[in-house]
């Protein structure tokens, strides 16, 4: 199961609407949730409903949250939405036995009990592909503590897991000058290093939502080679591609 986790305060303002990008990762078949750390006034209601639009068009989840709330929230929100796309899938299983309209609440109490225990069991030991994807725009800047002690509660959470976590880690914008984006770090499953790492970002600039999680999608589909990455000072920065993959999206 493949997942993006996006944290940002909203209001994009570079390239492509992140609704269409959402909506083009749920194509292919990874579910976007978005975690909004919002401010009062006129930018936190824009943000609060770009917030909702995105998790909508990208079949997830999405919380409006106080920085004091992130932890328990990324954690939350990763859990129940594993949870979500394996009932979905086995509400598939169960409309070619029951029949159009079939689903769980269909079915005799004791089968229900048994059917909601698969699915318990099926979150926990399945793998798990979760892609972070950080605003580290200069509007965060106050919040990034909150987003690291989410991180390290997050790597926390998957290691109680059973089956197998790999977490990809992205800002954006990037360090780079015109940069949509930074990788962190590839995939990985030694979680400890992760929240270690992400004290080096440095927040500024816009808020290029949109063509950050086309970067992101693509190198979740294997799509990047045609996008192309360039290496600086040992981290990972998305070059707008002028052919191929990217190419329709970046402004």
């Amino acid at each position: 199961m493949k997942q993006i986790i996006v944290i940002t305060d909203g209001c994009s303002n570079v390239g492509v609407s992140p609704v269409i990008a959402a909506a083009h990762a749920k194509a292919e078949g990874i579910t976007v949730n978005v975690i909004g750390v919002i401010d009062r006034g006129e930018l936190g209601v824009l943000g609060t409903e770009e917030i909702r639009e995105i998790a909508e068009a990208g079949g997830g989840m999405s919380r409006i949250v106080q920085p004091a709330q992130l932890a328990q929230t990324v954690q939350m929100m990763t859990r129940k939405t594993v949870a979500h796309t394996i009932q979905q899938a086995v509400n598939k299983e169960l409309q070619q036995i029951l029949g159009e309209g079939g689903e769980l609440g269909m079915l005799p109490p004791d089968k229900r009990a048994q059917v909601v225990h698969v699915i318990d069991e099926l979150s926990e030991t399945s793998e798990l592909d979760i892609a972070l994807l950080v605003d580290a725009s200069a509007s965060m800047k106050p919040k990034l503590n909150a987003v690291r002690e989410a991180i390290r509660d997050l790597m926390l959470s998957l290691k109680s897991r059973t089956g197998e976590s790999r977490v990809a880690v992205f800002h954006f914008p990037g360090t780079a000058s015109g940069s949509e984006i930074e990788m962190d770090t590839g995939w990985t499953t030694n979680l400890a290093q992760i929240a270690k790492m992400f004290y080096k970002i440095n927040m500024r600039g816009t808020t290029p939502t949109g063509p950050a999680m086309q970067h992101v999608i693509g190198y979740m589909t294997g799509q990047v080679q045609q996008a192309g990455y360039e290496s600086e000072q040992g981290g990972l920065h998305a070059i707008a591609a002028k052919d191929g993959y990217l190419s329709d999206y970046v402004v």
